[in-house]
């Protein structure tokens, strides 16, 4: 008997523990933090007029615009590479608009490179209003423009509206009237009744209650776009909501589409790799009680109707790409794959602004 009963111990031991490390590992997928994707840490070798020299690392290599921070809220933006050698790199420095860089200051580069609302980031016009969901009021930016189709912007989980800022320049010169949202969990928004997030299960209702605001607003057509999550929240609400027949188009930027996938590689990402990884994924799906089929649906483009563009990247960290070509593949009828090799997962447009930039204006231009 007493073999049996440290048997059993021993098991219950074992499944406690299991469950521990599940939960820890899901957390953040289930929690995500709302702060722009950081490399580790940089320093600043050299200054020189309109130029930065950092040390040689995978951040400071990056091709593309990025913005550099440190300290307490010191911001700049660089851009391309000028040289680089086993010393360092050097690149091109557009502004510092926020501190002092010094050599041998510390700096983290980050996708931010646009700080604060429409106004103050790019002097576009907006004005605040909200849409209101099934859980309370959602906050969102409005730029107004002469065009009958709007584009709703849903930025992905570990951002904020910010995410959004880049594209609203060639929105506005192309005269599309915007809404850039929040969902439950955003700050200023509801929680979510259980302070999870669902991976679109629950929060497309949100994206929903935009595009009724839209309509309201005097919209004849709405064009979804969204970044990560975000863009699974637009498939979902472009399937599934009530005011589908209003929607014209939609642009997906880096969309998960398998979610027990990207949920090991963010496991991974916060350091539990293996089993741990797969417990993580497992127990980010129970927490959350989200509907694999569903996602299924999704990744096969079951259920579009409407003129895709498919942003991704095959070297993205957290949705895999092959499953990004699988859809393209399925339905070629509507979904147009553009891949953006060397990004990460939604730092496209960081990685080639003016070539994302085009590659909107030319899809967009047969839409309006």
């Amino acid at each position: 008997m007493r073999w049996g009963t440290a048997a059993v111990v021993a098991a219950a031991a074992v499944g406690a523990a299991v469950l521990v490390v599940g939960r820890r590992a899901s957390e953040r997928l289930v929690r995500p933090a709302t702060a722009a994707r950081e490399s580790g840490p940089v320093l600043v070798r050299d200054l020189a007029p309109g130029r930065v020299t950092f040390t040689r690392g995978p951040a400071s290599l990056r091709p593309g615009r990025w913005a550099v921070e440190w300290g307490d809220g010191g911001h700049a933006v660089v851009e391309e590479i000028l040289h680089s050698d086993e010393r360092g790199v050097t690149r091109r420095l557009v502004r510092a608009e926020r501190g002092t860089l010094t050599p041998g200051t510390e700096v983290r580069f980050t996708p931010r490179v646009l700080l604060g609302d429409p106004a103050e980031a790019l002097g576009l016009a907006f004005t605040d209003t909200a849409a209101e969901g099934e859980l309370g009021s959602l906050p969102a930016w409005r730029l107004d423009g002469k065009r009958g189709t709007w584009v709703i912007l849903v930025h992905g989980p570990e951002a904020d509206r910010g995410q959004t800022l880049p594209v609203l320049p060639l929105l506005h010169r192309l005269g599309l009237p915007v809404l850039s949202v929040t969902y439950r969990g955003d700050q200023g928004a509801p929680a979510s009744p259980d302070g999870l997030s669902h991976f679109g299960e629950t929060e497309w209702r949100d994206i929903e209650s935009a595009v009724r605001l839209a309509l309201d607003g005097g919209a004849g057509k709405v064009i979804l776009y969204g970044w990560s999550l975000g863009a699974t929240m637009v498939l979902q609400t472009a399937a599934r909501s009530a005011w589908s027949h209003a929607i014209r188009g939609l642009v997906l930027d880096s969309p998960v589409l398998d979610l027990p996938a990207s949920a090991r590689r963010d496991a991974a990402r916060a350091g539990y790799r293996g089993v741990a990884a797969e417990l993580g994924a497992l127990a980010a799906e129970g927490r959350t009680g989200v509907d694999l089929a569903d996602f299924g649906r999704l990744a096969d483009g079951t259920d579009l109707r409407v003129p895709t563009l498919l942003l991704h990247s095959p070297e993205d960290r957290i949705a895999p790409f092959r499953t990004a070509e699988k859809l393209a593949a399925v339905r070629h009828d509507v979904v147009s794959l553009r891949p953006f090799p060397g990004a990460d997962h939604a730092t496209l447009w960081n990685t080639a602004p003016d070539h994302y930039t085009e590659l909107l204006r030319r899809w967009l231009t047969p839409l309006l």
